[in-house]
């Protein structure tokens, strides 16, 4: 097994270069559709109107998806953006500014983060406790950080069902991949230049957790959280999605039409609706792709 700085070197060195493209790859938006998404996900674990909360942490904040979009519905008032890649939190802070938001950026690793005992109204994150190469650790800190009462929030991490289930579209794409490139007449992306290994390569090492949703709760609560809930989030719109993704990674971006991404965003969106309004109420947790964390620090 890597080592812990091993894995945090890794995901610097991979998120740093991703930085660039990061929103576009994978459909980052900060508009209307971008809040609509991320406040629905914060509403299905604390309910409706959320918040506000005065002060907030995200862990692994990458280019802002969570606190930016929360900060514009008034959900978060000030937050606190960590991220152990100064690449991503640059992206961050550029994205801040174009929105006309104001919010501080620290590089910190989860396990040892650089704030006071009891300084955040909630702990949040978004795709990235399976980064994390000290869980406990990091759950310790995240309930020292917050104050009494305060709320642990965490979205989007991929369950071990889910990881599994992911494999069988994800395999589907690269074998339709040659047809769909001609159908849409988009040129083979370039992954290789013949020359040294480039950071971009260290995609598929970054993620080092896949989880159930007991090892999330068994986590939370033995940092000392109480109120300790876990849902799951998604099936059919990530099967959908992945084999979306997985082909389009095959091709110059710039070459693939307009009305394919189209056609890839609107149909993940109906899924995404249908798995809300007749899986996810009636399924285990374990059976979707994303689990979804939250937690209250006792008061």
């Amino acid at each position: 097994m890597p080592s812990t700085e091993e894995i945090l070197d890794v995901n610097r060195r991979y998120h740093d270069v991703a930085a660039a493209d990061y929103d576009s790859k994978w459909g980052v938006d900060f508009g209307a559709v971008g809040r609509e998404q991320v406040l629905g996900k914060v509403e299905k674990l604390l309910g409706r109107r959320p918040g506000p909360f005065a002060r907030a942490l995200e862990i692994g904040a990458g280019t802002g998806y969570f606190t930016l979009n929360l900060m514009q519905d008034g959900v978060i008032e000030y937050g606190v953006c960590t991220d152990v890649s100064p690449g991503m939190l640059a992206a961050l802070r550029a994205n801040a500014e174009r929105l006309h938001l104001e919010v501080e950026t620290v590089a910190a690793d989860a396990a040892a983060l650089p704030f006071e005992d009891a300084n955040f109204d909630v702990v949040l994150g978004h795709a990235v406790l399976h980064h994390l190469p000290e869980l406990e650790r990091s759950f310790a800190e995240f309930a020292r950080v917050l104050r009494p009462g305060g709320v642990l929030l965490f979205a989007g991490e991929p369950s071990r069902y889910g990881d599994r289930i992911a494999a069988l579209p994800k395999r589907a794409g690269l074998a339709a991949a040659p047809l769909w490139r001609r159908a849409v007449r988009a040129r083979p992306a370039v992954h290789s230049n013949g020359g040294p290994p480039d950071d971009h390569a260290l995609e598929s090492l970054v993620d080092v957790h896949a989880f159930a949703p007991a090892d999330l709760e068994r986590r939370a609560a033995a940092a000392g959280f109480a109120q300790v809930r876990v849902r799951g989030e998604e099936l059919l719109a990530n099967i959908f999605g992945w084999f979306n993704r997985t082909v389009e990674a095959t091709a110059v971006h710039d070459d693939i039409p307009w009305s394919w991404f189209r056609y890839a965003y609107r149909g993940y969106i109906l899924l995404q609706k249908v798995d809300a309004a007749v899986l996810e109420p009636h399924l285990p947790a374990a059976g979707f792709y994303n689990l979804m964390l939250t937690a209250r620090k006792p008061g």
